[in-house]
């Protein structure tokens, strides 16, 4: 079944910024790149499905490609809509913080220079949830190594060759040896095993349209999972515009670059920092995240 999706993108959308979150992993096997699109595979209710997108000057054409004679198809095509709008960064609008924060001393000239930064996700919550697991206390070359490990682990190779993200119900079948005999620390496998069994189970709902706030109390019940993995889930996952990384090592070092002092801002201190942002510490993460490779170069 393939089936085409045409989105209106806003005046001002960075390509680059897209297609740079989803270049990543570098042998691309769920998602791949080129200068004028993507491909994403993923599994919607154990469907194998591949979103491609093509960029034009105002519009993404979108092909929905699905595995198999699309019995669900209703169903499966809203959630491929969905999905887009998260790996397109067409949640949250940056215009917004933006005027927030023209004249912010640390982030004002950041976002001059980087007008139009937005946030992408992952195309599902749980894709975002896994993710944000596994990149807990780690550098990102090891973090994307795992990923892909989950991946051929649990997930399942779309007809054209490309790998799809697993749901929940795919890796609640692995064993804990299953992650831990391939690098995964025994606390990183008992969580993401943890995770999917809850939402198998169905005691956790993984649906953007629930109030945050429940969101938030039942992810931080769950053991393994702290502040930073359900503020960070929330931002990739729900496109939730304010969420508070003071956790996050490359914010407080961002903080410290631009705003200078002898050593890094610790968590208590990088709230403080973020909170004349809110409702926009979403952005201002992003912006912060940004302004290391602005400061690199």
């Amino acid at each position: 079944m393939r089936t085409e999706i045409m989105l209106d993108l806003p005046v001002g959308y960075r390509t680059e910024d897209v297609l740079a979150f989803h270049s990543r992993d570098a042998e691309g096997i769920a998602e791949q790149v080129s200068p004028d699109g993507l491909r994403k595979g993923v599994l919607f209710e154990g469907t194998p499905v591949v979103l491609e997108v093509r960029f034009g000057r105002d519009t993404a054409a979108c092909c929905v490609d699905a595995d198999g004679d699309g019995d669900s198809r209703p169903a499966l095509l809203a959630q491929a809509r969905d999905a887009l709008l998260s790996i397109l960064g067409l949640r949250i609008d940056p215009a917004e913080f933006a005027a927030f924060a023209r004249h912010d001393p640390a982030l004002g000239p950041v976002v001059a220079r980087r007008p139009g930064l937005r946030i992408v996700q992952s195309a599902t919550v749980f894709e975002a949830l896994t993710w944000a697991i596994i990149g807990q206390q780690i550098n990102l070359p090891f973090a994307i190594s795992l990923r892909r490990t989950l991946i051929q682990l649990a997930g399942r190779v779309h007809a054209s060759g490309l790998w799809c993200y697993p749901e929940a119900a795919d890796v609640a079948r692995l064993a804990l040896d299953d992650l831990t005999s391939r690098k995964f620390s025994r606390s990183k496998a008992e969580t993401l095993l943890r995770l999917a069994q809850l939402v198998v189970d169905g005691r956790l709902v993984l649906d953007r349209g629930r109030p945050v706030d429940e969101v938030v109390q039942e992810l931080l019940a769950i053991k393994g999972i702290g502040p930073w993995t359900v503020n960070y889930a929330l931002l990739r996952g729900y496109g939730y515009p304010d969420c508070s990384l003071e956790g996050d090592v490359a914010v407080r070092t961002a903080f410290h670059r631009l705003l200078g002092g002898n050593t890094r801002p610790d968590i208590p201190t990088t709230q403080g920092l973020l909170e004349r942002y809110a409702p926009h510490r979403t952005m201002a993460a992003a912006y912060l995240w940004a302004s290391l490779s602005d400061t690199a170069a």
